[in-house]
């Protein structure tokens, strides 16, 4: 798989063979505040392979935190790489099923109806304005691979650029999943570096977000016990986002980021303090020059560390399965599970990890289930 930057489109297309016409492609666009993420896949007995991806910073959340308002030079910048998703989508077309969504800057702007009307003429793509409910749900989809056979419950949290959604998670002895809890901080990393504008943000600013973040969590906490659950091991904790990522790929000293060295390792708080020292201690522009981090993250890696630390230290966490995976990940395993229930009418359904004998979000919210081992 090499990552999609731009290809001559006018190139001749071969005709494939047969054995690739049968496997159909799904695909799925992740619009979030600070970035535009595409995945296409193919089906395998177990999970998905991956075809094609492009991933690009886009900040259209930018400035939102004034106005509630995306901006022209935010929306200009996601259209084009909006153009480009669209350009790949093509490349590989036919797409057997997909799924667009867009998280909390188009759920915060008073402008997104005009935005998404703009994206449809401009690429043809239908973009779905999903709640933090879904979100949460799509993540917890898509990190249901990470989950440890020996250990029953997750807390999974997404760091995302404009909110943070954190969901319990329990796996039955009959091997579904549920949600059991769920709760979403109103900010992220794009938010809280604009709120908070300081190439190096200051002690007292990070401090303001560990407490803010331990207030919030607080009735949280009160219901569902989650202290005492993992001080007894009882709770596997899994953190994807762009800072988790970051974290794991300076833990590693990769001299570039690697996804398949990041994904699935297990990092200890002693390992998530050290590293997250160290991104501190280079200051900004050690940030800006290190190759795992780069000038487009350099601010944000510090405001998701002071989320990170926030959790960290409100929970006795031990340690963080790093994942690079969530919300495009879970959309493809829902669109997978879907199509092969639908063809197949399979009848196992213990099968289904999202029971809807469990269901706990609200009716907007789709709660599918996927194959997974």
């Amino acid at each position: 798989m090499n990552k999609w930057h731009k290809k001559n489109l006018a190139k001749p297309i071969l005709k494939p063979e047969k054995s690739e016409v049968s496997v159909p492609n799904y695909a799925a666009i992740d619009l979030g505040t600070n970035s535009c993420r595409l995945v296409i896949a193919t089906p395998t007995p177990s999970s998905f392979r991956i075809v094609e991806t492009f991933s690009k910073i886009t900040r259209l959340g930018e400035g939102i935190i004034n106005n509630n308002e995306l901006s022209r030079p935010a929306i200009k910048r996601t259209i084009g790489a909006l153009k480009i998703c669209a350009g790949v989508l093509a490349e590989y077309a036919p797409i057997h099923s997909s799924r667009f969504v867009a998280t909390a800057a188009c759920r915060r702007a008073i402008n997104c109806k005009n935005f998404l009307e703009q994206v449809k003429k401009e690429t043809n793509l239908n973009i779905e304005i999903i709640s933090s409910q879904e979100e949460a749900r799509l993540a917890v989809v898509g990190c249901v691979p990470l989950l440890a056979r020996n250990i029953k419950r997750a807390l999974i949290f997404d760091i995302g650029g404009g909110s943070t959604e954190i969901s319990l998670a329990r796996t039955t002895n009959s091997g579904n999943t549920f949600i059991e809890g769920y709760i979403s901080l109103p900010y992220g990393v794009v938010t809280i570096s604009e709120a908070f504008p300081s190439h190096d943000m200051t002690e007292l600013a990070y401090n303001t977000i560990i407490e803010r973040t331990h207030k919030i969590l607080k009735d949280f906490e009160d219901k569902h016990h989650i202290r005492e659950a993992i001080a007894n091991q009882e709770i596997q904790i899994i953190g994807t986002s762009g800072t988790v990522t970051v974290l794991g790929a300076v833990h590693l000293n990769l001299p570039r980021y690697n996804r398949s060295a990041v994904d699935g390792i297990a990092m200890s708080k002693q390992d998530i303090d050290h590293t997250i020292a160290k991104i501190k201690r280079i200051g900004d522009e050690g940030r800006k020059k290190h190759p795992c981090i780069g000038s487009s993250k350099a601010d944000l890696t510090i405001a998701g560390c002071a989320i990170i630390e926030s959790l960290s230290s409100f929970w006795p966490i031990s340690e963080i399965t790093v994942a690079d995976r969530g919300i495009r990940e879970g959309i493809l395993l829902d669109l997978m599970h879907s199509s092969k229930h639908h063809t197949q009418k399979k009848k196992n359904k213990n099968r289904y990890p999202f029971n809807r004998h469990h269901r706990r979000f609200s009716n907007n919210s789709k709660n599918k289930g996927v194959d997974h081992d």
